[in-house]
């Protein structure tokens, strides 16, 4: 059976989606001069960086774990391949592509400027609502923990200090607690 449909007519006119794709695009063409200041003009084709980040606000909106989980889905969620303007033909990309890519938008910070966008217009067009809002924490650790986190000194010291003495739960939590990198 052959079927001509585009990932647009599969994704319903009224689905909240689609403001946020708005959303989205409007932040891309107000970014366009950054991303030319980013890439070169001649050289090997890269993964779209339109792809990268509405790539990685489709895995904060529907939690998706990770890139290979979300590069998976491309294969067979219509709706995900409309919110990134890929037609049925396109091939998603490698999760490795995106993982590499993402860190050079990482280092402009253009993913951040990205989000900030996106939220702005979020709150000034209404679409957000300071009564509710769920995250899955789970998803946040997975993020923040690549690359961003380091063991403390201070929790080796109480360690060392406290060796033999009983310890308590609220001791161990200590030794085990995180700080972010300083730079």
């Amino acid at each position: 059976m052959l079927v001509l449909r585009s990932p647009e007519t599969m994704v319903p006119k009224e689905h909240p989606i689609r403001a946020v794709k708005a959303l989205a695009d409007a932040a891309l063409r107000a970014m366009s001069p950054k991303f030319d200041e980013m890439y070169a003009a001649t050289g090997r084709a890269s993964t779209p960086r339109e792809w990268l980040l509405k790539g990685s606000l489709l895995m904060a909106l529907y939690s998706v774990r990770s890139e290979r989980l979300l590069c998976e889905q491309l294969g067979y969620n219509m709706l995900f391949r409309w919110f990134l303007d890929m037609d049925m033909t396109e091939v998603p990309f490698d999760h490795s592509t995106f993982s590499k890519n993402r860190e050079r938008l990482m280092e402009h910070a253009v993913a951040r400027e990205f989000f900030q966008q996106v939220v702005g217009q979020a709150r000034d067009a209404r679409l957000t609502s300071s009564e509710h809002f769920t995250v899955d924490g789970t998803l946040i650790e997975a993020w923040a923990s690549l690359k961003s986190f380091t063991e403390k000194d201070e929790a080796k010291r109480l360690k060392t200090r406290r060796s033999g003495s009983a310890k308590s739960g609220a001791a161990k939590a200590r030794r085990m607690a995180v700080a972010p990198i300083r730079k």
